[in-house]
């Protein structure tokens, strides 16, 4: 009987450990399963980016008579428009800029002749939970993943990308 006893004991012991064991590790699991969550839903918004990206710079940056506005103002506000349209199951942040449009403004026979336009389209996005705040204390991700895809057109070509 005394020997039952002990085992019940110890069998009581190695329960409790178990629970402290559990205790200590579950905020690391949800802490790893929040950061998996968040890059998957990245990497998944990444894939979507990348894939609509050319397709829209092609459609709306470039007119098909090759003409782009002096800054490519309008035409990155039309792509940045429509690339957050494409991306509406995401929050992510999308800015577009032009490099090239109007940076040949002399006077010579060149400057007839439109240049290369790259579009840089960057994405941003505030990683799962942003604004997370108890009892004063901020536990949201502090970073902001950002991914950038550059698509260069020819403004004399439409439909090509170089």
């Amino acid at each position: 009987m005394e020997e039952f006893r002990v085992l019940l004991r110890r069998m009581g012991e190695e329960r409790a450990q178990a629970v402290v064991e559990m205790a200590v590790v579950t905020p690391v699991l949800i802490v790893l399963a929040l950061i998996v969550y968040n890059v998957m839903l990245f990497s998944s918004a990444v894939a979507r980016f990348d894939r609509v990206a050319p397709d829209i710079v092609v459609a709306h940056a470039v007119s098909p008579a090759g003409s782009v506005g002096a800054d490519g103002g309008s035409s990155a506000g039309e792509v940045a428009s429509q690339l957050e349209h494409a991306m509406e199951g995401y929050e992510v942040e999308v800015e577009v800029s032009v490099e090239g449009a109007g940076e040949a403004e002399d006077e010579s026979l060149l400057s007839l002749v439109g240049s290369l336009h790259t579009y840089r389209c960057t994405m941003r996005m505030h990683p799962w939970p942003s604004g997370l705040s108890i009892a004063g204390v901020n536990l949201g991700a502090p970073a902001v993943l950002a991914h950038e895809r550059t698509v260069t057109v020819d403004p004399w070509r439409p439909g090509v990308i170089v």
